[in-house]
């Protein structure tokens, strides 16, 4: 671990009897400058190079360059960081470790030891991500839930057994656990990490990158994290350092204290709108301020949960005392927490009201300024005022021609109540954001007893559900009595994962989809998720709004969005009254109170066997052997053909000539819309895959659950039941015009079409393409599908990355150009001119889009390649490709 240490700084600390080796940033300030005012998330970067500093990867200059932006606050600079560790959940980790796999099997076929492909950091997965909602408000959901998820991904889990037994520092956290983010922030973050080294105990700061955009909720512990594709992550994992450039860092400034009645997913969204409307993609963001002693960590942690809702790198809060007092609520040992305390007083790592840090730039909010809030209906950064949320329906339904229809009803079959615009249909309390807080929950706890001594009860079109990210949850509910009150109003356990947040929601009853579809019903769901995104939660739901979890409760009992719960009646009491939300809301004494039945022990078993799993995980059947045996009849894990030819010279850069557009798209295209991970339609190109390989519709699973096996994923790519190619008019779905013949055909057909042609594609989109999850597939599935190259007016983060990942070239039009200035439809013959050998990041290049009539329209677009190390990816293919060919070079 020791690099070359130019500046002298490695340094001995001696806690409570225990001497730790560290290296010393108020030793490395003597050579470099102050860095008093650097942010902490700063220094955490800056620790990073001083602990790697070889004199080639990390330089001297690149640290002289850390301490020098304190008088820029922005430098145009690349440096290598080296993550401590590696955090995946399943839906990525199970293509993650299939891509492993498949470098195994390429490895060994070109003559050499598979073993040189081994996680050479600490790799943890939980498995959270495959549990779905269908037995719902019976208490028997939870065990039945569990049996059709083991049932269903059999293949997959016997696949990651197999992993963990042939690969060393990789563990898997079983199904029924919890939520990676919760499981991270409640008992694998550490805030300080060690390493045992020549005999001695190295300490530095606990970091990480994950393969989901949440990863950024470890934050909160003061630990540097965040969502990098899986793809990226692999080769972290295989010791490749993660290529960036030196953030800029906005600092939010917090003051005051939450008033009455609001809770942390209130303040979230309020920060969320605020940061989004700023801009901080690619940017870090820090908290700081006296506000922050108000604070709790959990409602830290919601905070920097959304971090890839507002766009930013992630959403860092620096360690004081109230990150000491969580680690011990949470079970953490006193050893590591002195270590933690000592280490970051030592460092200038610990948070100080009386020396705030400089920033790039700033905002400030006074906590006592929020309000009540939900946000949707497609976008988490669209904040509503639940005052305004039945208006603001009002306009979804003008915006959808459906101004006149407010009054509609449709009758439910076989009930005795009619289905309209606006009804709630799903209300969940799930996801990691919201059931990692104490305090949300009880409150939900809370409103549900008042509800039911009010006599109230969910309406019965509602689908209700309640899954946590950890066992501790239920255990702290159970034990301040609101279980009974949750589940009188349908909030039984479904499961320990992510569930409607991520798609899976579950079927609704059948004569719910039936009134919906027969009356084109814009209903809605309710969660207390991160995510809304079109075609996300459930296809038949278009309206989608994020709450916290007593509001979750709140709108089951309404059963409509189309209110006002601060002057609408909720329903009515046994005597006939109208009850409204005040009546139930708890006080904040209240909720306080019932916060403090959580304790340590709580932590401290639930956690004792956290990698053990139950009767059903410990009997999978194990596959031995270092490379993996494929079985060619699986439909859920394949040997992908990423690596095909890897051992075979590398062919130069050439220009990108005669290549068709795939698809055109506008602003806010997602990696849901890319690479959807919910239901699969059984006449869409991926169910009909399954069928012709004998697997019944009722047994096709998600998406999401079929990353190992790259001919559904390919055929999942732009299959979002919600997307829109502006190529089509008024056509929703994975659909293109197949440019040759004029033909409209599912997007999968058209590309295996030009392929079969050699044609090269390309896709043109709007702004913010790729917002949203870190889902590697969304790239791949494009390389899969022939897109040489995509052309959109701003990128997100990760899947720009990502795509570069993938061998696929990101550019980027000018400012104020996109699709619509320059007059394209989609319909011309694109060439990308100056891509060869000497191609640099950030370099310009000539597009000429030529239309039927030979008339050619010329522009000119930057190349999104940012730094010289995602230069080197993209010549050999891709990250992983020139990480193997440097293993089988070596």
């Amino acid at each position: 671990m020791s690099g070359k240490n130019s500046l002298d700084t490695l340094s001995t600390l001696d806690v409570k009897g225990k001497s730790y080796d560290y290296y010393s940033l108020p030793k490395a300030a003597k050579s470099l400058g102050n860095i008093d005012k650097l942010p902490a998330s700063m220094k955490v970067l800056l620790e990073n190079l001083l602990r790697n500093e070889d004199g080639e990867t990390v330089t001297h200059d690149d640290l002289q360059a850390m301490v020098d932006w304190l008088k820029k606050k922005k430098i145009d600079r690349e440096i290598q960081y080296r993550p401590a560790r590696v955090l995946m959940q399943d839906f990525t980790g199970v293509p993650g470790i299939v891509d492993l796999a498949a470098m195994r099997d390429a490895v060994n076929k070109a003559g050499h030891n598979p073993e040189i492909i081994n996680p050479l950091s600490p790799v943890d997965l939980v498995i959270d991500h495959s549990v779905m909602v269908d037995k719902y408000a019976t208490p028997e959901a939870f065990k039945q839930n569990v049996r059709m998820e083991m049932d269903r991904n059999k293949e997959r889990y016997e696949f990651l057994k197999w992993g963990q037994g042939a690969f060393e520092n990789f563990r898997v956290v079983p199904p029924g656990t919890g939520i990676c983010h919760q499981v991270n922030l409640e008992y694998l973050g550490k805030s300080v990490w060690t390493k045992e080294e020549d005999g001695k105990t190295v300490a530095y700061p606990d970091t990480l990158v994950g393969t989901d955009s949440h990863t950024t909720m470890i934050n909160a512990l003061g630990v540097l994290g965040w969502g990098v594709g899986g793809i990226e992550a692999e080769a972290a994992m295989l010791g490749q350092p993660v290529s960036m450039l030196i953030p800029e860092v906005v600092g939010f400034r917090m003051t005051g204290k939450l008033p009455e009645g609001v809770t942390a997913t209130d303040l979230v969204l309020t920060v969320t709108q605020m940061l989004r409307e700023k801009g901080v993609v690619g940017k870090f963001v820090e908290f700081y301020g006296p506000g922050l002693d108000n604070l709790p960590l959990a409602d830290r942690a919601t905070i920097s949960n959304m971090a890839p809702e507002y766009g930013a790198t992630c959403g860092f809060f620096p360690v004081d005392d109230e990150t000491i007092n969580y680690m011990r609520l949470s079970g953490r040992d006193e050893e590591t927490l002195n270590l933690v305390e000592a280490y970051c007083k030592e460092q200038g790592l610990w948070r100080r009201n009386d020396n705030e840090p400089e920033f790039t730039d700033g905002m400030e909010l006074d906590l006592g300024t929020v309000t009540a809030s939900l946000a949707g209906p497609k976008r988490p950064q669209d904040r509503v005022n639940m005052e305004q949320l039945g208006s603001n329906f009002d306009l979804i339904l003008e915006n959808n021609g459906q101004a006149n229809e407010t009054d509609k009803e449709v009758p439910v079959k076989g009930q005795d109540y009619s289905l309209s615009h606006g009804d709630v249909v799903i209300a969940a309390i799930t996801s990691c954001t919201n059931t990692s807080n104490p305090s949300v929950l009880m409150a939900a706890g809370l409103l549900a007893k008042k509800a039911i001594e009010k006599g109230l009860d969910r309406k019965p079109w509602v689908k209700s559900s309640f899954a946590p990210g950890s066992k501790v949850v239920t255990d702290y509910l159970k034990k301040a009595g609101f279980t009974p009150y949750m589940e009188d109003l349908g909030f039984h356990l479904v499961g320990y994962g992510c569930t409607t947040c991520i798609g899976n929601s579950g079927p609704l009853d059948d004569e719910i989809t039936e009134a919906i579809n027969e009356g084109n019903l814009t209903v809605s769901s309710v969660l207390s998720g991160n995510r809304n995104f079109e075609g996300r939660v459930h296809p038949e739901v278009k309206a989608n709004w994020l709450a916290s979890p007593p509001l979750v409760v709140a709108y089951a009992l309404a059963g409509t969005t189309r209110t006002d719960l601060s002057k609408d009646p909720l329903g009515t009491d046994k005597d006939g009254n109208d009850v409204y939300l005040k009546d139930i809301w708890p006080t904040t004494s209240e909720i306080a109170e019932a916060v403090k039945t959580v304790d340590n022990e709580m932590f401290r078993k639930e956690y004792a066997e956290v990698f053990e799993g139950d009767e059903e995980w410990r009997e999978i059947n194990v596959a031995e052997g270092k490379v993996y045996d494929w079985q060619d009849d699986s439909t859920y894990v394949k040997n992908p053909p990423f690596f095909e030819g890897i051992d075979k010279p590398l062919e130069e850069l050439q220009d990108i000539k005669g290549a068709n557009v795939l698809a055109v798209f506008a602003d806010s295209i997602t990696t849901d819309h890319i690479s959807p991970a919910g239901a699969i339609k059984a006449d869409a190109p991926a169910g009909k895959y399954l069928q012709e390989n004998g697997v019944a519709v009722k047994d096709f699973n998600s998406y999401g659950s079929r990353r190992g096996n790259h001919e559904v994923m390919m055929r999942g790519t732009f299959a979002n039941i919600r997307i829109k190619n502006q190529m089509l008019d008024d056509v929703e779905g994975g659909y293109t015009k197949y440019i040759p013949t004029g033909e409209q055909m599912a997007i999968y057909d058209a590309a295996m079409k030009y392929m079969e042609n050699d044609t090269p594609l390309v896709v043109l989109a709007g702004k913010e393409y790729g917002t949203g999850s870190s889902r590697d597939w969304a790239a791949k599935g494009t390389r899969l599908l022939g897109v040489k190259a995509v052309i959109a007016e701003s990128y997100e983060r990760i899947h720009r990355s990502n795509l570069i990942g993938m061998g696929v070239l990101p550019l980027q039009f000018d400012e104020a150009e996109g699709v619509e200035e320059h007059g394209l439809t989609g319909e011309e013959e694109i060439s990308i001119l100056g891509l060869n050998k000497d191609l640099k990041p950030g370099q310009i290049l000539d597009v000429v889009a030529k239309r039927n009539n030979g008339e050619e329209v010329k522009f000119q677009v930057k190349c999104r390649i940012d730094t010289g190390n995602e230069m080197r990816y993209y010549k050999n293919g891709g990250i992983l490709h020139y990480v193997l060919r440097q293993m089988l070079k070596d």
